[in-house]
């Protein structure tokens, strides 16, 4: 008998299990514990029932595609390979595939994550955007081949032909839906091309409809600008995108009413509008009549003629007496103007002239005593018919001093 090591050993045990056929390719009912979410993606977790357990792993390729959270006492489905890992010796399930078991467990995962996206105020009252009365385009997010589609356009159709219906066409059911769906909620906030979006589709079994659970769209329609509406499945369907949206409808033709005004309805009110505003001009214009009737029969109206003259009268009177006035101003100033130029002709140096006085200067200045001036000085004299350049030959003062 040969001596193994214990490598050898469990290489050849591992070998045994990866050749079964039925062993690498096995569907597991069970209850998840010690679950773990590690740094790297990997996912490591014991499955159990009443009476076994076996360690399980999921790569983080495999783990990326889950829509919905893990946690201990979950019963799950699960998918995959039994093998040895030959470094521990440890038997353990290698997981591919993972789902929650029956809609209890579904259920359970809604309700945790509706309690933790609440807490954080996703849901809350205030922070719900109001929708456009009048949208000039529509954002519809739901699959292009669905029924949701034509009920939406066939609704907007007959409510509201003027409004632009922009279609982003998205899987809505399958792991890549969820993506596809926050993909689209945020293109359209990015390139603002709508005033509301309507996201959802046909009724489903909570399997199908699960996609519009998904945490990254919740928080994406939360953060969005635009006002969206949530119409997924049938009346008695409810998902996390309803509480995240700003309005929800219980299917995708009631949010493609809410969205709408009634064409008829706006008819009808602008019909009542222009009634309204008939029938208050024609007051408003009978109440001018009857005043502007009263008004004509007032005596300043009627009795304006007479009034005119009168005016007349009292304006020509008051003329009259106005120019009166101004003719007298007028010989009063012309008095003053006279006696103030006589004062001023007296006072002139020219008039002392022309009484045989002389103004006796040098250099431009008035000469007042002979002890300015010295003797071969020159200076001008002014008489009242002109002026002479003279040198001083004597200077003699009152007292008769040279």
């Amino acid at each position: 008998m040969p001596i193994l090591t214990v490598t050898g050993l469990n290489t050849y045990v591992n070998s045994l299990l990866e050749e079964n056929e039925f062993l690498n390719d096995i569907t597991l009912q069970a209850e998840i514990s010690n679950y773990k979410n590690h740094r790297s993606g990997h996912r490591y977790m014991t499955l159990k029932d009443e009476e076994s357990s076996i360690s399980a792993v999921m790569f983080a390729g495999n783990a990326s595609r889950i829509r919905f959270p893990l946690e201990d006492g979950m019963r799950v489905i699960v998918r995959g390979r039994a093998a040895l890992y030959a470094k521990t010796g440890q038997y353990q399930l290698y997981i591919s595939d993972i789902r929650p078991d029956g809609i209890g467990a579904l259920s359970m995962a809604f309700e945790n994550l509706k309690k933790r996206l609440a807490a954080e105020g996703l849901f809350d009252r205030e922070h719900k955007k109001p929708l456009p009365f009048l949208p000039e385009r529509i954002g519809v997010i739901t699959s292009d081949t669905g029924a949701a589609v034509k009920d939406i356009c066939e609704v907007l159709a007959r409510r509201y032909p003027i409004g632009e219906i922009i279609l982003c066409p998205v899987l809505v059911q399958g792991i890549n839906a969820a993506p596809e769906l926050t993909a689209a909620i945020e293109k359209f906030d990015r390139l603002k091309c709508a005033d509301v979006i309507i996201i959802g589709r046909g009724g489903g079994s909570a399997e199908e409809l699960w996609a519009f659970n998904d945490e990254k769209l919740a928080r994406a329609i939360y953060k969005c600008s635009i006002p969206v509406v949530s119409g997924v499945g049938h009346q008695i369907d409810t998902t996390i995108c309803d509480y995240a949206a700003d309005a929800a409808a219980p299917t995708p033709s009631a949010a493609a009413e809410i969205i709408s005004p009634d064409e008829g309805f706006l008819e009808s009110t602008l019909s009542d509008c222009g009634r309204k505003l008939v029938s208050v001009m024609n007051n408003i214009l009978i109440r001018n009549r009857l005043h502007l009737e009263s008004l004509s029969k007032a005596f300043v109206l009627s009795k304006g003629k007479n009034i005119t003259a009168q005016r007349m009268i009292r304006l020509e009177m008051l003329s009259n007496a106005l120019n009166s006035q101004y003719k007298l101003y007028l010989q009063s100033s012309a008095g003053r103007l006279s006696a103030l130029a006589a004062k001023f002709d007296a006072l002139s140096p020219l008039k002392v002239l022309s009484r045989g006085y002389a103004a006796a200067s040098k250099d431009g200045q008035i000469i007042s005593s002979v002890k300015d001036i010295g003797i071969n000085d020159r200076i001008n004299v002014r008489l009242s018919d002109g002026s002479l350049e003279c040198t001083v030959n004597e200077r003699v003062d009152t007292d008769g001093k040279a």
